[in-house]
């Protein structure tokens, strides 16, 4: 008997639930398959809650891409064609090519395709192509179905969508909560003066900006209106680790596009007072010493410094003078680095970027400590990836057999799920590790020296053109008390650390 793997896949959490019969029903199949082909099933890949967009990106075919190479294997059955892609881009189709250069045959209830055949090329292509345009009219057919809804008035979502205080049931439509007499009482002291978001964000017990995004929603007109859609597109589509199910970023509508429709008969407040907001809340918003253009920004390295003593980002503060502080010192107290001018700090960094970044003495020495904090300039880079590798393969197998053992009746539900979330946090682990690993290379000195030349007029620079520079290299500078630690530019996304935008933190007083 020929040796093939099972591919099985559901598109949702939901579908991979005890309770659905899904995953029963493809392994079912599956089996029929391999009995009427005279095959052996040897491992069963189960990916749960990835679209047939988005099965390249899971770790679970990556998996099985490694696992065709083997020559023993001949091939993978599956329930049908859009179990293993639903191409959403021509970039999707590479699996194809995959299939075809390990001479990997997909086994199907309908007959085998051997994409290196030419009839098998030529099927496997069409078949790919009907899959994706079958999910896209999928997804044609649910966006027309809820866009009908919308326009009626009805919720055309799960309640996750609904605002503050507003809920919904089929019957009585929209509505509003108890609650919303605290959106309205937000209404009435904002009417009275009281414009900071802060304190009416308390009163109403959301967020500042959550109180800001209630202030400006026409809900309690009583209408709604939906002036967002998501981008259906290829390119619309957020990207989350392990290919999971993910949401699609938020697109304008054309104004033709745009619903409008009053779902509420007795508003909360009334279109006169809800437009008296909407004007006090502009001119708030055209005031703000941020939004002008006129406004100096004083600061220069904001947004791009670490405290080296406790690891926390270095905001800028203003007491009298201009400051940058750690936001350890400043928020939780639990740091005791000094508060460091501007002037000064500024200084030494203008020093390190135009004088000692294109001195060979000083990348010398630089150089010289890196190689000695790795270990005498040895590269164990791809030793440590190696062993992650083999570390998430021998817990991916781990989780295979621990799915096996229900399947046999074994393990019970309970501990199946316990140690599945064990597994899949190790795994998790290790991956965010291994993206962390990169390949370790040993720069010279006249390399470094060349690439940081232009940086010697860096003090002649104007504030723009150092911001710049500095947001494409990223650099995460480590300074505390004047000190600069260590200054890191060679990695892209140095790390997860909230950083503050381009903006100065505080406004100087008149």
């Amino acid at each position: 008997m020929q040796k093939v793997l099972e591919f099985i896949r559901v598109s949702t959490e939901g579908q991979a639930a005890s309770d659905r019969a899904s995953i029963p029903a493809q392994r079912a199949i599956n089996r029929r398959t391999c009995a009427a082909f005279g095959l052996e099933i040897v491992k069963s890949i189960e990916i749960a809650d990835v679209s047939g967009a988005m099965v390249m990106m899971a770790p679970e075919m990556q998996h099985l891409i490694q696992l065709i190479q083997d020559p023993e294997i001949h091939g993978v059955v599956a329930r049908e064609f859009s179990r293993l892609m639903r191409p959403e881009n021509f970039a999707d189709f590479v699996l194809l090519q995959v299939f075809a250069d390990s001479q990997t045959i997909l086994y199907l209830p309908e007959g085998p395709i051997d994409f290196s055949s030419k009839t098998g090329k030529f099927m496997g292509t069409i078949r790919a192509a009907m899959a994706g345009f079958e999910r896209t009219e999928q997804l044609e057919r649910t966006w027309t179905a809820k866009e009908e809804k919308r326009k009626r008035g009805e919720l055309a979502q799960s309640r996750i969508v609904l605002p503050f205080g507003v809920g919904y049931d089929a019957v009585n439509g929209f509505y509003y909560k108890p609650q919303t007499e605290l959106v309205k009482e937000a209404y009435r002291q904002f009417l009275a003066g009281n414009h900071n978001y802060n304190k009416l964000a308390k009163l109403v017990g959301v967020t500042p900006r959550g109180m800001h995004c209630i202030l400006r929603n026409p809900i309690w007109m009583g209408w709604r209106v939906i002036d967002k859609k998501r981008d259906t597109s290829s390119a619309g589509r957020y990207q989350r680790i392990n290919g999971r199910q993910a949401d699609r970023r938020k697109v304008p509508r054309t104004p033709e596009n745009i619903i409008r429709v009053r779902v509420i008969d007795q508003p909360l407040v009334t279109e006169e007072e809800f437009q008296a907001v909407q004007r006090i809340m502009d001119l708030k918003e055209k005031k703000h010493w941020r939004s002008r253009d006129d406004y100096q920004h004083r600061f220069t390295y904001n947004g791009f410094l670490t405290c080296s003593r406790c690891g926390e980002p270095v905001q800028t503060a203003l007491s009298r003078r201009d400051y940058y502080l750690c936001r350890g010192r400043r928020n939780t107290h639990t740091c005791s680095t000094k508060y460091m001018t501007r002037e000064k700090l500024e200084a030494s960094l203008d020093q390190l970027f135009s004088f000692d970044l294109s001195d060979p003495a000083f990348i010398e020495r630089c150089i010289e400590e890196y190689n000695s904090s790795c270990g005498g300039g040895s590269n164990d880079g791809p030793r440590r990836i190696a062993g992650l590798t083999a570390q998430v393969q021998n817990l991916r197998e781990k989780r295979s057999r621990v799915i096996d053992a229900f399947v046999d009746g074994t393990l019970a539900v309970s501990d199946r799920d316990r140690r599945l979330a064990d597994l899949d946090r190790e795994i998790a682990a290790l991956q965010d590790a291994l993206l962390r690993e990169i390949p370790s290379s040993r720069p010279s000195t006249d390399d470094l020296v060349r690439l940081f030349a232009p940086l010697v007029e860096w003090e002649f620079w104007t504030r723009e053109q150092k911001r710049q520079v500095l947001s494409a290299i990223a650099p995460d500078i480590r300074v505390a008390d004047y000190q600069i630690q260590s200054v890191g530019i060679f990695v892209p996304a140095f790390s997860n650390e909230s950083t503050h935008t381009d903006k100065d933190s505080w406004r100087r007083r008149a």
